[in-house]
């Protein structure tokens, strides 16, 4: 397989966003421990009543409000299994990108690959949620995680290309 020489700037380039979008990644993966974690510890009612009391102003403003109604829809069917899972997914998807997001900032290349791999899979999850139930911010969730794995292929051709260069 032959990798492309790329020009001093443009490995510069792609680095830098590599970077930015692999920092970034973390940032969310740190967000979805923390909330894994407070699904985990907080009791199910209590997150319930909190979205409700939250939703309840903007319907009482609203009572047509798009988010506030699909919120209480969404409080209301959450179940104590259906909170486990979430907690569990949140966690183990969060715990996985940190550890991978660390691997790939310390530039093992072992990372490039194995992100690739389970950014893909994460996709195909989100993509088939998704087909279930929209939501937009799922939607800039899967995005984002597509724009990250161009910059991770992006920066591995960079690194790949400088070891070819050297053997």
């Amino acid at each position: 397989m032959r990798f492309p020489r790329f020009t001093r700037k443009k490995e510069r380039r792609i680095t830098e966003l590599f970077r930015l979008s692999v920092i970034a990644k973390g940032v969310v993966s740190a967000t979805e421990i923390i909330a894994g974690l407070f699904v985990l510890v907080v009791p199910l009612s209590t997150i319930t009543d909190l979205v409700i009391r939250l939703a309840q102003g903007e319907l009482d403003e609203d009572p047509t409000d798009f988010v506030a109604t699909h919120l209480v829809a969404l409080a209301q069917q959450v179940s104590v299994s259906s909170n486990l899972f979430v907690a569990v997914y949140l966690l183990s998807r969060g715990l996985i990108k940190l550890g991978l997001v660390v691997a790939l900032l310390k530039n093992q290349l072992w990372a490039y690959p194995a992100s690739l791999v389970v950014l893909g899979l994460f996709i195909l999850y989100q993509v088939y949620q998704l087909v279930i139930l929209f939501s937009p911010l799922l939607l800039a969730l899967t995005i984002f995680d597509l724009f990250v794995m161009w910059f991770i292929w992006r920066e591995y051709e960079v690194v790949r290309s400088h070891q070819v260069g050297r053997v």
